[in-house]
């Protein structure tokens, strides 16, 4: 297969990727037109985003499953169809009860495509350069991440909020006219089936751990927080119990018990924490401290999603050669030394000061994300790629959901600009932990599937 032909199907699934992932932060910049919009009050506007947020994480590892038994193919077109429709009736909406649950809607099809993207992309690439295919969906990760609160303030300086979902609607349209020409089919496990118990237990976990987190940060009801944190302590419990047994476990409990697997899905949940760290708490910074504006804000955060697109194609060439326990490594360090650079910059910076150090970031976690990815994906079994990709796509939710607590429990106990450096500091010393975490891999077996595909 020659590399075009490599990178056309892939090109369906970035598409849906940086569509799902930017639509995750994107409502956030809107959120204060919504508010007005609707005329509802802002902890009951935050349901716009924690609805789609938590529908994702409730539904993300049983749809991964579903990959694994019908085919990942089949998942990611229905999550297509699902989350372009759903992004209709987001632009239609006429009253904020019908954008919840059009966004509702926009999450169940978030969920199939993020549970099955990365197993699509072991398929497509041949293994000598899947590193090289894990890179480009790394890249469009991070960077939507990154990026979502500039391209949404570009697109409200011009155009009203509803254009956030019109403008997925054509390229929801591509990348399912795409897929169902190219992406390529796997080998489903008929035999196996999803009790309904099992799914139940999924999302109720999942569902309640979100909400209490979601809760907290945004100082909702202490009674209903606490109420859902207990139920989340019982029916995990009882959920993970019923796992440990299960022959086709919706939370690979058996991937788990792989060291590297387990160790890199530790150090991904920690490094997209630092990111969210950073990402949240900097537009304060420097808006109370440093008096940007927020066009200006936009434009001081864009050297981040620059360098990691730089840097992501860069790791996917190197993991070919070096083990990805050092790569990783490396990435984390970087990382950790931009988000240090930060914490000491002082307030009276010029915007050549605060580029760089912003790029530093940016670099740092590109070349960690490809190398981490990889490991996980190339150390499950091929016939578990559905639940391996569905872990990942835990991991960065997870994460992005830890760090967007902690900023909040920051600013909720002191000012914006101090908050807003400890949170730097924060995050640099938990990008720290995980590039220690990751450097401990390299004692761990790693067979590079370039290697292995010339056994």
């Amino acid at each position: 297969m020659s590399l075009l032909r490599q990178c056309f199907p892939v090109v369906s699934v970035i598409i849906v990727i940086v569509m799902s992932v930017l639509d995750g932060t994107l409502v956030n910049v809107a959120l204060p037109s919504l508010t007005k919009e609707f005329d509802v009050e802002p902890n009951t506007a935050i349901w716009l985003i924690n609805s789609y947020q938590m529908v994702i994480m409730m539904f993300l590892l049983v749809f991964a499953t579903f990959g694994d038994i019908i085919g990942y193919r089949k998942v990611f077109l229905y999550g297509v169809t699902v989350f372009t429709i759903a992004s209709a009736l987001c632009a239609l909406s006429q009253n904020f009860e019908m954008l919840v649950c059009s966004r509702v809607l926009q999450g169940l099809g978030a969920a199939c495509v993020m549970s099955v993207n990365t197993a699509l992309v072991r398929l497509i690439y041949p293994p000598e350069v899947l590193g090289r295919g894990m890179s480009i969906n790394a890249m469009a990760v991070a960077v939507s991440s990154a990026a979502g609160p500039s391209i949404a303030g570009l697109i409200l300086s011009a155009l009203s909020w509803h254009w956030l979902f019109a403008i997925n609607i054509p390229l929801g349209i591509i990348s399912f006219w795409i897929g169902y020409k190219r992406l390529p089919r796997n080998v489903s496990l008929k035999k196996k089936n999803v009790g309904f118990w099992g799914c139940l237990g999924n999302v109720l976990t999942f569902g309640l751990m979100i909400y209490a987190l979601e809760g907290f940060a945004h100082h909702e009801s202490r009674v209903l927080i606490s109420v859902a944190f207990v139920a989340f302590l019982v029916i995990g419990y009882f959920y993970l119990r019923s796992q440990l047994n299960a022959s086709t476990p919706l939370l690979p409990v058996d991937l788990l018990k792989i060291p590297i697997f387990a160790r890199s899905i530790m150090t991904s949940v920690s490094s997209f924490m630092a990111q969210m760290l950073a990402m949240v708490s900097l537009p304060f910074f420097f808006q109370d401290a440093m008096h940007f504006t927020p066009v200006e804000i936009g434009v001081l955060l864009t050297p981040w999603p620059i360098a990691t697109m730089l840097t992501a194609p860069i790791a996917g060439r190197l993991v070919e050669r070096y083990h990805p326990g050092i790569l990783g490594a490396i990435g984390m360090g970087i990382f950790s030394a931009g988000l240090f650079l930060l914490y000491f910059m002082p307030e009276g910076s010029d915007v050549a000061d605060i580029f760089w150090r912003v790029m530093i970031c940016g670099a740092g976690f590109g070349l960690f994300q490809t190398p981490n990815n990889l490991t996980i994906m190339s150390s499950a079994p091929m016939e578990r790629s559905g639940g391996a990709s569905g872990m990942l796509g835990m991991a960065r939710l997870c994460g992005q959901t830890l760090g967007t607590t902690a900023v909040a429990i920051v600013f909720a106990v002191m000012p914006h600009t101090a908050g807003a450096r400890l949170c730097l500091l924060f995050g640099a010393v938990v990008a720290l932990i995980a590039g220690t975490a990751s450097i401990s891999r390299v004692t761990q077996k790693f067979v590079n599937p370039r290697n292995r595909s010339r056994q």
